[in-house]
């Protein structure tokens, strides 16, 4: 059975048992700010369990993209060691809305297993949750009297709150659960170690497939359960794990979700993978391919998370989810380059395969390829840098240690600053003989943990509910204002902006932070005071409006003002921004694709799918397009709750990674269509001018153009007429100020010209000088001496005498314009015959001068703040030699 057949008979199951298939949502989250990434098959339904939202129907079954590399779940380190951890996996889920409860769910769960997919009943292995009197949660008896009608007693085990009680978080809805374990060891193993005694201890081929929780409590911020309105059901099965079983694997790697990827990897490099089957014997060669193993499983596990991360927007960064989809895929660049011998980009060629293997089925893989491969291969050629100047960091770091211990904190700012991996660091020095002082990384490690942990450590109470039952409606699209109540408050207590509340009103004007666009600011105002809203943004279909302080009375009516200020400038930009994305598209192509923005009252951010840097003539075109709408004052076209097939085949553009409902808003300028949830100006004429102040690369293939409208735009003109007077009263006010311009530069070029020629003569003068001033040590002709030079003429005076003969070795140091600067010139008979290098060189001398620089081998320089310390290494230079 395929791994394709596979999926489609779970759907195709549960369909015909009255669920909705959905398809997956995005991996990357970007309205729930308690998750960088779905890391399970429930989040996407969140708001369904919290009672914040209606499902579209009591019965849903899908398979979702997952991520675990992050908080609570992270299973990243584990990736590669083991056969069935993965960093990106596919969760196989049927889920239940208050409808059905654990009869139906077990019962199901058993039909499907051993009667469609046909695994035998001796290979399985049941749990229940035994109970907790502390929390006063009892022994799951019903669990245990279904199971009883399906297997064996002696296959149901007692599963503790760790194993056997799901829970969302540290708060919200949680309950027990039935685990369903599979064994696949050989029939010898099994009848000499029984299954049962093997489950939940981590072992590769006794594994959990599939978990049924059973949602009937909420988990408050004291820690105390309370039940639920309603009970849920909700499953997860893992696809991998699943396909092992079925296709007669003891290793997830083993089977067709990753064998065309293994097959692709042996081709680049040249090794071969060892299944799971194989057992290799205790030998040198066999240590050798288990590392082979470990880094081949690294890099097609760490492929499928990090393409399709960046097929749903989420870009590779420093920050964020951004910076954990670069640390992925720099995992596997690092056992790629230490393992595989892959010293050039090439796991950018796996995402053909991927594409090819579930673009059917996962369609954004298919259509965002190019994208995905220029955006990966990019990220490698730079991490291969990094690996290089690593390298030469180290060796910088070896050449300082004294004895064979290095610094455990000089390795954590190569690993911290760099990038440089610590079990690379630790590898490279074993080979050098050198011990690296792990405790000392540690502790540094951990030093840098805590100050992250204490600068976001938040600390949420539970909502108190003011009028119970209310779903919030938003009405910002028509109005500004409104009479309000609020139906429920909490406080949240953070290190980084410290006590603030939430509130959430019965119908709200406020436009949450979304789409790009930041939220609303603006009053609450009642008979007696007004209350500040300084931000807005949304959780689980909930609508928070953040105060720094509570009303002293919260169940008084207020009214919700906007400030139409700021919500107005914020609208012009985004209103611009759609006319912009329209603009591209004509101007440069229909390749363009939005791939984030950012939309706030000062300025307009967006970045886009291009493969080349805009021409000047390609960003005036851009900037004429928008004006022209502009000018031609567009009416909104705005259509409400149409069908989303609809809005599409009438030619509306659809943001991948973005989750859409079945019913979407549909904004139209002109030709200008798009799915948008944000606000909008009534006309284009509200937006009055269109300037792009800068375009560049944010990501290989993806360029990034920040632009201002409306009242940035003339304060941007305004300040280039305050300069431009001030250029004018500073050439003393020509009729010409362009002439004059031209004019000066004519002279600079002159004068420019003249010291050249100085400082020529000035060269050939201290030449003759200098000669004389060479000592010869050890066989090699040595020169250190300060000179009253530019760097440049210090170059030209190295070359100089650096060609009077052999084994030359000078250091000469000036002090132009008050900025310290040495300048290293070796011989190349030195740089090969006594592994001199100039690079180093500058690089040791340039502590004296409170600087640093580098260059070639026989020739580098190394800039600095301290005059004062050109002496000292100077005296310092001979030493290189001695």
């Amino acid at each position: 059975m395929t791994s394709q057949d596979v999926r489609k008979q779970f759907l195709d199951f549960f369909a015909l048992k009255g669920h909705l298939i959905v398809p997956s949502a995005p991996i990357v989250l970007k309205d729930d700010p308690t998750l960088m990434f779905n890391n399970s098959g429930m989040a996407q339904f969140k708001e369904y369990f919290l009672g914040n939202a209606t499902p579209k129907s009591n019965r849903i079954a899908d398979t979702q993209k997952c991520l675990r590399v992050s908080g609570k779940h992270n299973d990243l380190e584990d990736v590669g060691f083991d056969t069935y951890h993965h960093t990106m996996f596919e969760m196989l889920g049927n889920w239940s809305f208050g409808d059905y409860f654990k009869k139906e769910a077990i019962n199901w769960a058993w039909e499907l297993l051993t009667e469609v997919y046909k695994i035998p009943k001796e290979n399985l292995y049941v749990s229940v949750f035994e109970g907790n009197p502390e929390e006063n949660v009892p022994f799951d008896q019903e669990a245990w009297d279904i199971w009883k009608g399906l297997i064996d007693e002696d296959r149901i085990i007692l599963g503790n709150k760790k194993d056997n009680f799901w829970e969302m978080g540290d708060q919200g809805p949680c309950g027990p659960c039935s685990e369903i374990h599979v064994d696949l060891r050989p029939e010898a193993e099994k009848s000499q170690v029984s299954g049962k005694s093997l489950v939940n201890n981590d072992h590769p081929q006794v594994v959990e497939i599939w978990n049924n929780v059973f949602m009937e409590f909420n988990r408050k911020a004291d820690g105390s359960l309370e039940k639920l309105p309603a009970q849920h059901v909700d499953t997860g099965m893992g696809f991998e794990r699943l396909c092992m079983a079925l296709q007669g694997k003891t290793s997830n790697y083993d089977t067709d979700v990753f064998t065309p990827l293994i097959e692709k990897v042996e081709q680049i490099t040249g090794l071969k993978y060892t299944t799971n089957d194989v057992i290799l014997n205790d030998s040198e060669e066999s240590e050798e391919q288990n590392k082979t193993n470990i880094a081949i499983r690294v890099v097609v596990d760490h492929v499928r998370a990090v393409a399709f991360a960046i097929a749903d927007g989420q870009l590779p960064s420093n920050t964020g989810a951004g910076y954990v989809i670069r640390r992925i895929l720099r995992r596997a660049i690092r056992y790629g380059f230490t393992f595989l011998n892959t010293k050039e980009p090439f796991i950018n060629q796996l995402v053909a395969v991927l594409a090819n293997q579930m673009g059917e089925f996962f369609p954004e893989i298919k259509s965002q390829q190019q994208l995905v491969t220029n955006v990966i291969r990019e990220e490698e050629a730079s991490f291969l840098r990094t690996l290089d100047q690593g390298l030469q960091l180290l060796e910088n770091v070896v050449a300082e240690t004294k004895g064979s211990t290095v610094s455990g904190t000089k390795a954590f700012e190569l690993y911290d600053t760099f990038g440089f991996p610590i079990d690379l660091t630790a590898l490279i020095l074993r080979e050098k003989g050198f011990e690296l002082d792990e405790a000392g990384f540690n502790a540094a490690m951990q030093a840098q943990k805590a100050r992250s942990r204490a600068a976001s450590e938040v600390s949420t109470e539970d909502w108190s509910v003011l009028i119970p039952g209310n779903i919030e409606t938003f009405v910002g699209y028509d109005q500004s204002e409104r009479d309000v109540k609020i139906t429920r408050i909490r406080k949240i207590d953070s290190k980084k902006d410290g006590v603030l509340y939430q509130i959430v009103l019965d119908n709200t004007p406020f436009y949450p932070e979304g789409g790009g666009q930041v939220g609303d600011k603006g009053t609450l105002v009642s008979a007696n005071e007004t209350i500040e809203i300084i931000d807005t943004k949304k959780e689980n279909n909930l609508i928070l409006h953040f105060a720094k302080k509570l009303p002293e009375n919260v169940n008084a009516s207020f009214t919700a003002k906007v400030n139409q200020d700021l919500r107005s400038l914020s609208s012009r930009n985004h209103s611009a921004t759609h006319l912009m994305h329209q603009a591209l598209r004509s101007i440069l192509g229909t390749h363009v694709e939005q791939k984030g923005s950012l939309v706030n009252p000062n300025y307009l951010r967006f970045d886009f799918s291009h493969f080349a840097k805009m021409t000047e003539t390609e960003l005036q075109q851009v900037e004429d397009f928008v004006n022209a709408r502009i000018q031609e004052q567009l009416p909104l076209i705005e259509r409400r709750n149409i069908p989303i097939q609809q809005a599409l085949e009438e030619g509306a553009m659809a943001l991948f990674g973005e989750k859409y409902g079945d019913n979407v808003r549909a904004i139209k300028f002109g030709e200008s269509m798009e799915l948008c949830g944000g606000i909008h100006v009534k006309n284009t004429a509200e937006i009055w001018y269109f300037k792009i102040v800068s375009e560049g690369a944010v990501a290989a293939g993806i360029r990034r153009i920040e632009a201002i409208t409306s009242d940035a735009v003339k304060a941007h003109f305004a300040s280039y007429e305050n300069i431009l007077n001030d250029v004018k009263t500073a050439l003393k006010n020509p009729q010409d100020i362009l002439k004059a311009v031209h004019s000066m530069q004519e002279e600079n070029t002159k004068l420019a010209k003249q010291i050249e020629a100085l400082v020529k003569d000035k060269v050939k003068n201290l030449k003759a000088g200098l000669t004389a001033e060479i000592q010869e040590i050890n066989g090699i002709q040595f020169l250190a001496k300060q000179v009253d030079l530019n760097p440049e003429g210090a170059k030209d005076l190295a070359y100089e005498l650096g060609n009077l003969g052999k084994n030359v070795f000078l250091v000469l140091a000036t002090a132009d314009e008050e900025k310290p600067m040495l300048t290293c010139y070796i011989s190349k008979e030195l740089v090969a015959d006594k592994n001199l290098n100039a690079g180093q060189v500058v690089r040791e001398l340039g502590k004296f001068i409170q600087g640093g620089g580098g260059g070639q081998p026989f020739f580098a320089t190394a800039g600095g703040k301290n005059i004062a310390g050109i002496q000292n290494a100077l005296e310092k230079a001979v030493e290189f030699v001695k």
